[in-house]
């Protein structure tokens, strides 16, 4: 990105790089104040032409409770822990039993930008 994409920061502070997003599929929800979060991509195989299905697990921090399979939008942070390197930023889509509205959960309570 080059600078005048990035708005004007304030005296005294840098301009921060822009923060990689991913949106996946909570399937663990057991320790505290961590989550983690399944990523699946597909692509085309670069010699053999097929399409590929690969998942990835992430562990992220959170501070709100969230359900097993809850569609979740997480965004790339400094180090929390050995294996955190992620935040929750949002619930995309709440799991089909769960039976509570996003609108709800406020967007305040997820967690904003830091």
């Amino acid at each position: 990105m080059t600078q005048s994409q990035n708005p004007e920061p304030a005296a005294g502070e840098t301009a921060r790089t822009a923060r990689r997003l991913q949106i996946g599929v909570v399937v663990s929800n057991k320790v505290a104040k961590t989550i983690t979060v399944q990523i699946e991509r597909t692509f085309r195989h670069p010699k053999y032409g097929k399409y590929v299905r690969k998942r990835e697990k992430y562990h992220a921090h959170t501070e709100v409770p969230v359900n097993i399979g809850d569609e979740v939008e997480i965004m790339s942070t400094r180090p929390m822990s050995a294996l955190k390197r992620w935040r929750l930023v949002r619930v995309v889509k709440a799991a089909a039993d769960r039976g509570v509205e996003i609108s709800a959960i406020g967007g305040d309570q997820i967690g904003g930008q830091s």
